[in-house]
C-alpha cells in the first residue's frame, strides 16, 4: 500500500473508531502512532514526546482551563437563575417574552462560558419549564433553549475560538473581534424570529398574565441592578480587556475568574463544595482540551507525512472551483460532518484539511474561521447526534419528545444558514471590528498566538529533524 493510500486509511479507521465511541484525543494517538511507526518507524515515538511538550508548555491555552473556571463558577452560583427572572421582567409585554428572555440569558451567559452543555441543561431546567407552564408550544420551546444554548460556541469568549485561533495560527484577539457582530446577529435573528412568530401565531407563545406584565418600573429596574448589571459588568471587562488590548486573553481571563468567585460570594452562593466541583470540572475539561491537542498534532503530522494531506489538496484543486464554490463547498463539508460529528472533531481534523488551500482560493483565515464557528452551531442541533437535544431531553418532563425536540430546532437551524450568507455577502459584518480595532490580518498578534505545526503536518526532512 502506498503511503498517500496508508493515509486515507488512517482517516477512515479514524472515523470508524470515534463513530463506535472511542475516545476521541487517545484515538488520535492511537491512530498516529500506528500508522507513524509503519510510515517512519522510531522517530513517531520521539513527535509524540515533543507535541505533548509543545502543547503543555504553551502559554495561550492557559486561558482555556481559566474560562472554563469562571463559567463553571457562575453556573453554581445561581447568577442565571437571576439573571433569567430578570430579563423575563423587563420583556413581560414583548411578544414571546419567556422565549425572548431565555434567549437574551443564553446570549449573555454565552459570554461567560462556552460550554454548551452547561447552558442548555441550566435552561431546560429553569427556562424550558416556565415556557411549558405559559402554554408554549413544545417545538418553539426546545428550539429556543438549544439554540440559545449552542450560542457559546460564536460569542465571545469561545472556548472553539481559541481552538481554531491555535490550529491555524491566527490571532485568538482577532477571532473574537471578527465573531463579536456575527455572534449578537445571530442572538437577534433569533429574537426577532420568536417576537414575529408570536405576532403571527400567539396561539404557540401565548402572552403572559397581566399581573406578571404590568409589574412596576421600580422593581424592574432593582432587578436588572442586582442582577443583570453586575454580570453585565463582569464580562464586558474581561471582553474589553481582550478586545482593547489591555489584556492577554489569558490575564483577562485569570481576572474574569477573580471577579466570578468575588460575584459569587457577594451573592452568598459560594461554597467550599461548590468551588471543588469548579476546580475538578474545570480541570477534566482542560484535560481533555490538551490530549485532544496532542492527538490531533500527531495525528496530522503522520497524516501530512503520509501523503494524505498533498493528495487531498490535489483533489481539491483539480475541481473547477473558485473562491465562491470553494467555500460553498467548505463549509457543505463541515455542515454535512455535523451530524454524526461533534465539532472538537471537526476543527482539530477536518478544519487543517481546508487550511492550506485558503491561500489558493484567496480565503481570509479570520473569515473562515467565523464562518466555520457560525456552520458549527449546526452541529450541537442536527441530528443524528445533535448533542443540545440531547442534553435537554435529559431534563424535559417525560412527555416531550425527541422529536419534538428535533422538529423544535429545525427552523433555527435555517436562521444559522440564512446568516451564514449574509456573512459571506457582506464580510464587512466580520472584518470591521478587527480592522478597526487592529488594523486587519496584517496587525501583530497581541495575543501571543499558539504556534502551530503546518496544517499538512511535517515534511519528511522536517519529521527527520524532530
Amino acid at each position: 500500500m502506498s503511503d498517500p493510500a496508508l493515509g486515507l486509511t488512517m482517516l477512515g479507521l479514524f472515523l470508524f473508531f470515534i463513530l463506535l465511541g472511542f475516545p476521541i484525543a487517545f484515538t488520535l494517538m492511537a491512530m498516529g502512532l500506528f500508522f507513524g511507526y509503519l510510515g517512519m518507524g522510531d522517530r513517531i515515538f520521539d513527535l509524540l514526546v515533543q507535541r505533548t511538550y509543545a502543547v503543555m508548555a504553551n502559554d495561550v491555552l492557559i486561558s482555556v482551563p481559566l474560562f472554563v473556571f469562571m463559567g463553571y463558577v457562575i453556573e453554581r452560583a445561581s447568577i442565571l437563575d437571576r439573571l433569567f427572572r430578570s430579563l423575563q421582567m423587563a420583556s413581560g409585554n414583548i411578544p414571546g417574552s419567556l422565549a425572548v428572555a431565555t434567549l437574551a440569558t443564553c446570549a449573555l451567559f454565552a459570554t461567560a462560558t462556552g460550554i454548551v452543555g452547561a447552558v442548555v441543561t441550566l435552561m431546560g431546567l429553569l427556562a424550558f419549564p416556565a415556557m411549558l407552564k405559559a402554554g408554549y408550544d413544545v417545538r418553539l420551546a426546545a428550539g429556543v433553549t438549544c439554540a440559545g444554548g449552542c450560542l457559546g460556541i460564536l460569542i465571545p469568549p469561545s472556548i472553539m475560538l481559541i481552538l481554531y485561533g491555535a490550529t491555524a495560527g491566527v490571532s485568538v484577539v482577532q477571532l473574537y473581534a471578527a465573531a463579536f457582530i456575527p455572534g449578537v446577529t445571530l442572538a437577534v435573528c433569533y429574537m426577532l424570529y420568536v417576537i414575529i412568530l408570536a405576532m403571527l401565531k400567539p396561539q404557540v407563545a401565548p402572552p403572559l398574565p397581566p399581573e406578571e406584565r404590568n409589574i412596576p418600573f421600580w422593581r424592574v429596574a432593582w432587578a436588572l441592578v442586582t442582577s443583570f448589571v453586575p454580570l453585565a459588568l463582569l464580562i464586558a471587562s474581561v471582553l474589553g480587556a481582550i478586545l482593547f488590548g489591555l489584556a492577554t486573553p489569558s490575564e483577562a481571563a485569570a481576572m474574569g475568574s477573580l471577579g466570578a468567585v468575588i460575584l459569587a460570594i457577594v451573592y452568598r452562593a459560594f461554597t467550599w463544595t461548590k468551588l471543588k466541583e469548579s476546580v475538578f470540572l474545570t480541570a477534566r475539561t482542560s484535560a481533555m482540551v490538551c490530549w485532544l491537542f496532542v492527538g490531533s498534532y500527531v495525528f496530522s503530522s503522520v497524516f501530512g507525512y503520509l501523503g494524505g494531506q498533498s493528495l487531498v489538496e490535489e483533489f481539491v484543486k483539480s475541481l473547477p472551483l473558485n473562491s465562491f464554490t470553494f467555500m460553498i463547498l467548505a463549509q457543505a463539508i463541515i455542515f454535512v460532518l455535523g451530524w454524526p460529528l461533534e465539532w472538537t472533531e471537526i476543527i482539530v481534523i477536518f478544519v487543517p484539511i481546508f487550511l492550506p488551500l485558503l491561500d489558493d482560493f484567496g480565503v481570509s483565515p479570520l473569515f473562515f474561521g467565523v464562518m466555520i464557528a457560525l456552520n458549527l452551531q449546526t452541529s450541537f442541533l442536527s441530528p443524528p447526534v445533535a448533542m443540545a437535544t440531547f442534553y435537554l431531553k435529559g431534563v424535559a418532563p417525560k412527555h416531550v419528545r425527541l422529536e419534538d425536540i428535533f422538529a423544535g430546532v429545525m427552523p433555527f437551524i435555517y436562521i444559522v444558514v440564512a446568516t451564514m450568507v449574509v456573512m459571506y455577502f457582506v464580510p464587512e459584518l466580520v472584518t470591521w471590528l478587527p480592522e478597526a480595532l487592529y488594523g486587519g490580518e496584517s496587525a501583530g498578534d497581541p495575543s501571543g498566538t499558539m504556534e502551530a505545526p503546518p496544517s499538512g503536518g511535517f515534511t519528511e526532512e522536517e519529521t527527520m529533524r524532530e
